[in-house]
C-alpha cells in the first residue's frame, strides 16, 4: 500500500510518513503536552518539572535535564536553545533510563560481607540436562547458559566411564553422556562472566575411588587457585561471606573427616587412600542421589504423548521407584573429599539432629515433597534451620518431564538454594529469573532481616506485624505488542497483572480483551494490590492473546521484585520463553499508584503517581514492554 509509485520500492517521503505512523505514541503526546506551555517545545524548566514531579529523580537540578536534552534532542537549534522536541522526549521515554527496574539494583548494592547461609543463590537442577530426565541430551550448553544468567549452584552427576574417564549424565535413564573433564573446562570458561561471586559444583557423585581421583585431579587441574581447597584463615569455624570467596569455586559433595584434619593433610599425597561412609537412606521418592527408573517404563515414557499447557513441554505418564536398602556404604577417595570445605553434603534427618548436630559447614538437600511437608507442619522449625544452615531444595523423581514446581514457596522461608530444571520455560522460571535480576544480576540476594535474625519469628502464612504496601496500577495501552503464531495485528490481547509473595500477597487481576488490536490498544483500566511482605513480594505482568477453543496463547512476560520498581514514566521488558535475541520488542503503558500504610498508622501515607512504558526488550517472539511508575517506600 506505501508503493504508490509500484516500482518495488519506497521513496524517502513515503518512509518518513510510514515512521511516523509508526512511532505515533499519543500517551506521550498527552504527557509532553501537560508539561509543555506551547505544546510544541519542553523548555528546560518544564523539563525539570517533570523530571521531579513523574520521575521521582533524586537530587534534580538544570545540570540533569541540560544532559537530558544534550543526549536525546536530535534538532541541534532546539538542543542549543536547552529545549527539547516532541521527538527528544520520545526518544528519552524510550531510552534505558526510563526502565522500570532501578538503575540501582542493575548492580551489586547489598552487602555481601554476610554468611552465605544469609542469601539466596541461584541454583540449577540437573544442570547438564537441557530436555526431559530420561532420554533427553546431556550438553554443555546446560551449563553455559546457567552460567551466563546468572546461576551460582551447579549440578553435576557423576559416574563410571569407559577408558578411565568419569562422565556426566542421569544414571539408569537412556539420556546421553557426556565428559567430566569438558563440563569442568567449560564451567571454568564461564564461571565468572556474570558474576565474581562464587560457584558452587553440586556433585552428585556415584563413581569408583579410582574415578574420584581423576575427578579430584580435573578440578584442579582445570580452575587451579580457583578451587577453594582449604579453610579460608579468617573463617575456621563460620561461613564466609560471598565477597571473602569472590572468584572461587566450591566443591559441594560428601566429606571425610573435620576441616582441621583436611588441613593438616594438605600437600600430601593421598593417591589410593579410600575411606567408607555410612548412612541411612530413606525412600528414593526422597533420596537425589538414587533417582533410579525401571527400563520398561523409560521405554513407555518415550511412546507417552500427553502435554503440558503451562510449559508446552510433553509429559512423561508415572514412573515407578525402587525403594532402597535403610542404610548404605559408600567408599569416597581421600583426594575428591579434601576438595569439599564449605559445602559438605549432609543427609537431613530431623529439625531437632540438625540442631544438635549439624556443623557449620554441612548443608542439607531437601525433596520438594518433604520440603512442602515441613513447610506446613513445622515452618517456625524450617525457618530457625535455614537460617543457620544452607538448604537447597530440588524437584521431585517424578518430574520427568523436567517440569518445576513454584521455587516462591520455599523463598518465603529462606531456602538458600532452591533448584529448578533451567531448561524448562514456564512460570517457575519466570520468577527465578525475575528475582535474580536484583544485586546486578550476581546470583546472590541477601535475604530480609526477618529470615536472618534469631528473634524473628516471621511466618508467612501468618503475617502479624507488617507494613502493607496498596499497588495500584492504571493500564493505558499497548504498542506493537508481540505477534501470535498466526503473525497478525489482529490479536485480541489482554494483560494479567500478578503478585506472587507469602500466601496472603499472591494476587492476579486482569485487563478486559481488546479485540483485533496487537498495534495499539487501550485499556485505561486500573487494579490495586495490597502486598503485606514486599521484601519477598514479585509483580509479573503477562500479556496473552485470547482464544477462545485452544485457550490463551502466551505473548510474553516481564516479573521483577517489588522493591526494584523505578518510580516515574518507565519501559518494561517483555520476555518470550525463548532464548536471548536480538529482536526489538513492541510495548505496553501503564500508570501506578503506590501507597504505604504503616502498620501503627490507621489511615494510609500519601499516595505518590507511578508510570511505566514498554519498548523494547530481547527475547524472540515476545516483542513487547510495559510502562508504568512506582514510588518510593515510604516508612512510619
Amino acid at each position: 500500500d506505501n508503493d504508490r509509485l509500484k516500482q518495488g520500492r519506497i521513496t524517502i517521503e513515503e518512509f518518513r510518513a510510514i515512521y511516523r505512523i509508526i512511532t505515533h505514541r499519543e500517551e506521550i503526546i498527552e504527557i509532553f503536552n501537560t508539561y509543555s506551555e506551547n505544546r510544541k517545545i519542553l523548555l528546560e524548566n518544564n523539563l525539570v518539572q517533570f523530571l521531579t514531579q513523574e520521575q521521582y529523580t533524586a537530587e534534580m537540578s538544570k545540570t540533569i535535564a541540560f544532559e537530558i536534552i544534550q543526549k536525546y534532542e536530535p534538532i541541534e537549534e532546539v538542543r542549543k536553545a536547552r529545549q527539547m522536541s516532541l521527538e527528544g522526549f520520545t526518544r528519552y521515554m524510550d531510552s534505558r533510563e526510563c526502565l522500570l527496574f532501578k538503575n540501582e539494583c542493575r548492580k551489586v548494592y547489598q552487602d555481601m560481607t554476610h554468611p552465605l547461609n544469609d542469601y539466596f543463590i541461584s541454583s540449577s537442577h540437573n544442570t547438564y540436562l537441557v530436555s526431559d530426565q530420561l532420554v533427553g541430551p546431556s550438553d554443555l550448553w546446560g551449563y553455559v547458559s546457567a552460567l551466563v544468567k546468572g546461576c551460582r549452584c551447579l549440578e553435576i552427576d557423576c559416574w563410571d566411564g569407559a577408558q578411565n574417564e568419569p562422565v556426566v549424565y542421569h544414571g539408569y535413564t537412556l539420556t546421553s553422556k557426556i565428559l567430566f573433564k569438558t563440563v569442568i573446562q567449560a564451567i571454568h570458561k564461564y564461571a565468572f562472566m556474570t558474576s565474581d561471586y562464587p560457584v558452587v559444583l553440586s556433585l552428585e557423585n556415584h563413581c569408583s575411588p579410582a574415578q574420584q581421583e581423576i575427578m579430584a585431579d580435573n578440578l584442579q587441574t582445570t580452575f587451579g587457585e580457583s578451587l577453594l581447597s582449604d579453610m579460608l584463615a579468617d573463617f575456621p569455624d563460620t561461613l564466609p561471606s560471598p565477597e571473602a570467596l569472590k572468584f572461587k569455586v566450591l566443591v559441594k559433595n560428601k566429606k571425610i573427616g573435620t576441616l582441621k584434619e583436611t588441613h593438616e593433610r594438605k600437600g600430601s599425597d593421598k593417591r589410593g587412600k579410600v575411606e567408607e561412609w555410612e548412612e541411612e537412606v530413606a525412600d528414593l521418592e526422597e533420596e537425589e542421589e538414587e533417582e533410579k527408573f525401571k527400563e520398561s517404563e523409560i521405554f513407555e515414557s518415550v511412546l507417552g504423548d500427553s502435554q503440558d499447557k503451562e510449559t508446552g513441554v510433553k509429559k512423561l505418564p508415572g514412573v515407578m521407584l525402587f525403594k532402597t536398602k535403610k542404610t548404605r556404604k559408600l567408599k569416597i577417595a581421600l583426594a575428591l573429599s579434601d576438595l569439599v570445605i564449605y559445602t559438605k553434603a549432609e543427609k537431613f534427618k530431623s529439625f531437632q539432629h540438625s540442631r544438635l548436630y549439624q556443623q557449620f559447614n554441612e548443608n542439607n538437600s531437601i525433596g520438594e515433597t518433604q520440603a512442602r511437608k515441613l513447610s506446613k507442619l513445622r515452618v517456625h522449625e524450617f525457618i530457625f534451620h535455614t537460617r543457620r544452615f544452607i538448604t537447597r531444595i530440588y524437584p521431585k523423581a517424578t518430574r520427568a518431564d523436567s517440569s518445576n514446581f513454584n521455587p516462591q514457596e520455599f523463598w518465603n522461608i529462606g531456602c538458600q538454594m532452591v533448584a529448578l530444571n533451567f531448561q524448562t520455560p514456564g512460570l517457575p522460571m519466570d520468577l527465578q529469573n525475575g528475582k535474580f535480576l536484583d544485586n546486578g544480576g550476581s546470583g546472590y540476594i541477601l535475604k530480609p532481616h526477618f529470615l536472618r535474625e534469631s528473634e524473628s519469628y516471621f511466618n508467612p502464612s501468618n503475617i502479624k506485624e507488617s507494613m502493607p504496601i496498596t499497588l495500584t496500577i492504571r493500564l493505558i495501552s499497548g504498542i506493537q505488542l508481540p505477534l501470535t503464531h498466526s503473525s497478525s495485528n489482529k490479536s485480541d490481547t489482554l494483560v494479567i497483572i500478578e503478585v506472587f509473595g507469602v500466601p496472603n500477597d499472591q494476587m492476579k487481576q486482569q485487563t478486559r480483551v481488546i479485540k483485533k488490536n496487537a498495534f495499539s490498544p487501550r485499556w485505561n483500566e486500573t487494579f490495586t494490590f495490597i502486598i503485606h511482605v514486599p521484601e519477598l513480594a514479585l509483580i509479573r505482568f503477562v500479556v496473552e492473546s485470547q482464544g477462545l477453543i485452544a485457550g490463551n496463547e502466551f505473548l510474553g512476560q516481564y516479573t521483577l521484585p517489588l522493591l526494584c520498581m523505578n518510580k516515574g514514566y518507565r519501559r518494561v521488558p517483555l520476555f518470550s520463553r525463548m532464548e536471548y535475541s536480538n529482536t526489538e520488542m513492541m510495548s505496553l503503558l501503564i500508570v501506578t499508584f503506590i501507597l504505604l500504610v504503616g502498620y501503627c498508622f490507621l489511615g494510609l501515607h500519601t499516595m505518590m503517581n507511578l508510570a511505566a512504558m514498554l519498548k523494547r526488550a530481547t527475547w524472540q517472539r515476545a516483542q513487547g514492554s510495559f510502562c508504568g511508575t512506582a514510588s518510593e517506600e515510604l516508612r512510619p
